[in-house]
């Protein structure tokens, strides 16, 4: 059976405002493991599941997703996002 990966995008460093939060990407777990190639040495495996990602406006469209083409799933959460407050004078103390 195909896993899924359900996990909330994290707003970037650079970021300070909210207009794209709140969007979950939906991710395929690997079904098979890596194998090197013989010849270059590079780590590969025939399955093409994990190269796909699907973005939805809300977690409730995602798990929608998978229910509706019998994928299994498992939810992560993005972590609480903490802002460091203090002032410019306080880089010369």
């Amino acid at each position: 059976m195909t896993v899924a990966r359900i996990s909330e995008v994290e707003r970037k460093t650079t970021q300070s405002g909210k207009a794209n939060a709140g969007r979950w990407l939906l991710e395929f777990e690997r079904q098979e493991a890596l194998r090197p190639d013989p010849l270059t040495g590079w780590n590969g495996s025939g399955d093409t599941n994990p190269q796909v990602r699907m973005t939805f406006p809300t977690k409730k469209a995602a798990t929608a997703y998978c229910d509706k083409h019998g994928f299994g799933y498992h939810i992560i959460p993005a972590p609480p996002v903490r802002l460091k407050l203090q002032a410019y004078a306080d880089n010369f103390r």
